[in-house]
């Protein structure tokens, strides 16, 4: 990419509508400092002076595509109590719309506490359930999504699997017919339970881990191990392109006939919460333009690595990113 295609790219991305469907939830922060252990157990304890709750899981991606300049459209299932209030504030807060969330009684909003002191995470704190949706906030949901296709033109799709229930193999194939009936691109960042169940997605996006557990083997990050694992991968769920993010590694982007990994850059990392995020964020809305999937990948990687320099969930930085494209093209 030179300069000229790089602002032509970001500047796309205004024009983009992107519907995030996934487990959301609130990471929230206690922050202070540490100057003694307490004499009750050998833990330190921690004098908070700052709290803080942001919007997390599949929240954080709809963050993530506002922040590049597009319009997120959030969908998943809340709780119907305080803390799903507390969630819904937190997005109108950031002029996300509410259009595609749903909520129930039955439902828990997971939340995340995240314990940090001079910079460092102490210890996180998880309240949520895991169970899948139960068949009527399922019916309710897929109600509630075709809605949402209905009313809006959708330029591409993001399935965000956190686990946590929301998307179920009905969901997901849902879904996934939807944007096809619309020849709508859609991605997928998928974990473990319905790992097999993303089939037909442009882009297919599991970490060096999800991979492994997904298809039962000990992939390595090398050329050779990912391009077998791939291999295997397309012949249980075939699809159109696959990004492995690996961590310090940098990331595997595999396409119909050719594969290659590019190296992370180098950073001060300080906290590599959420970047996954970002990655599955930026090489979304690059799905919505001709950008080739190499440049696609690229981008993205740089995206992951520029998150993992700030503490906390915290979505990436539009002209930062297009800065350090431009110089490193």
């Amino acid at each position: 990419m030179n300069q000229s295609e790089i602002t032509r790219v970001f500047k796309s991305f205004e024009s983009k509508n992107v519907l995030i469907v996934g487990d959301v939830m609130i990471d929230a922060y206690l922050i202070g400092k540490v100057n003694r252990i307490s004499p009750e157990a050998p833990v330190p304890i921690v004098s908070v002076t700052e709290r803080e709750k942001r919007l997390g899981g599949a929240s954080n991606v709809a963050l993530n595509i506002k922040a590049l300049g597009a319009n997120p459209i959030m969908a998943s299932v809340i709780s119907d109590d305080d803390v799903a209030i507390e969630f819904i504030k937190l997005l109108t807060d950031q002029n996300l719309t509410t259009e595609g969330i749903v909520q129930s009684k039955s439902r828990v909003t997971s939340t995340k506490t995240r314990i940090i002191s001079n910079y460092q995470q102490l210890i996180r704190v998880d309240e949520e359930i895991e169970d899948d949706l139960s068949n009527a906030d399922e019916q309710t949901f897929i109600n509630h999504l075709n809605a949402v296709f209905k009313n809006n033109s959708i330029d591409v799709v993001i399935l965000q699997d956190y686990n946590k229930g929301v998307l179920t193999k009905r969901i997901i194939e849902h879904v996934i017919e939807l944007a096809a009936q619309k020849n709508i691109p859609i991605s997928a960042d998928p974990k473990k339970r319905n790992f097999l169940s993303f089939k037909n997605v442009t882009l297919f996006k599991p970490n060096l881990k999800e991979l492994s557990e997904g298809l039962n083997i000990d992939a390595e990050p090398t050329l050779n191990s990912l391009t077998n694992s791939i291999t295997e991968l397309q012949e249980l769920m075939p699809c159109k392109n696959c990004l492995i993010t690996l961590s310090e590694k940098g990331v595997f982007i595999s396409s119909p006939n050719q594969a290659f990994i590019y190296p992370a850059h180098l950073r001060n990392i300080a906290d590599v919460s959420g970047a996954g995020d970002t990655v599955i964020a930026v090489a979304s809305l690059c799905l919505t333009t001709n950008l080739s999937i190499e440049d696609t990948a690229k981008l993205a990687n740089l995206s992951g690595g520029l998150v993992c320099e700030k503490i906390g969930v915290v979505p990436i930085d539009k002209e930062r990113l297009m800065e350090e494209a431009i110089a490193v093209s």
